[in-house]
């Protein structure tokens, strides 16, 4: 529950230190990459709390945490891409504190 918390708390935080003229837009961009998530749907079973996401869900393996990172450095998908990187960032920080693993 805690690692989900964090996932609207951690952007509203970004937010509101760096774009606070157009917070809600911002917010809203950083709140839907948490649609990178649909690939969970894959797996079965779909919930599992003792699985790490990251190496095992197809939109979080390597690759493409690293198109994330691209898309950070383009002024036009820099949202999109911070949020898909926060999220990943989030998503291997419960993977250390649960399995005592940064991916799987």
């Amino acid at each position: 529950m805690f690692h989900l918390a964090l996932h609207f708390v951690v952007p509203a935080l970004l937010v509101g230190l760096f774009y606070r003229q157009h917070w809600r837009v911002a917010y809203l961009i950083l709140i839907a990459t948490m649609l990178v998530d649909v690939d969970h749907l894959l797996a079965d079973p779909i919930y599992d709390p003792t699985r790490c996401s990251i190496g095992f869900h197809p939109l979080h393996q390597l690759g493409f945490i690293a198109f994330y990172g691209f898309l950070s450095a383009i002024p036009h998908t820099r949202l999109l891409g911070l949020g898909l990187i926060i999220h990943m960032a989030l998503d291997a920080i419960d993977c250390q504190v649960t399995n005592g693993i940064w991916i799987n």
